[in-house]
């Protein structure tokens, strides 16, 4: 069974493609940039406040799926630059602080909009 995730809370997608589509229990969302919904524009600012935008984006789509951050079981991380790696990390953190969930973060030439981030989470819905 799968079924189209949307909420007016996250960016509308720049693409064709879903916020997030659940199949079966398990939430596949599309990879998130620091837009600001109200506004559909990219914010300016640095990697710490682009990063915690991406991740409030991304807490609006688990959230219309009836889940949250500790249900993130895999985070895929892009950032435009490696040498944003630590302050990156460090807003991450306060994000996920109990319920760590597997990672991958790479280094990417460019990111849609010129975002210096994207965020990519897999959530698994526990059985009720």
């Amino acid at each position: 069974m799968k079924q189209i995730i949307y909420t007016k809370d996250a960016p509308e997608p720049v693409g064709p493609y879903s916020q997030a589509v659940l199949a079966g229990n398990t939430l596949y969302c599309s990879g998130q940039i620091a837009i600001d919904p109200a506004t559909g524009q990219l914010i300016q600012g640095d990697i710490t406040a682009q990063t915690h935008l991406c991740m409030k984006n991304v807490q609006n789509v688990l959230e219309a799926a009836k889940m949250s951050l500790s249900n993130v079981v895999k985070v895929s991380c892009f950032l435009k630059e490696m040498a944003d790696f630590a302050e990156f990390n460090g807003v991450y953190a306060q994000y996920f602080t109990d319920s760590k969930p597997a990672r991958s973060c790479v280094a990417v030439k460019e990111l849609p909009k010129g975002a210096l981030v994207e965020i990519e989470v897999i959530a698994l819905r526990e059985d009720n």
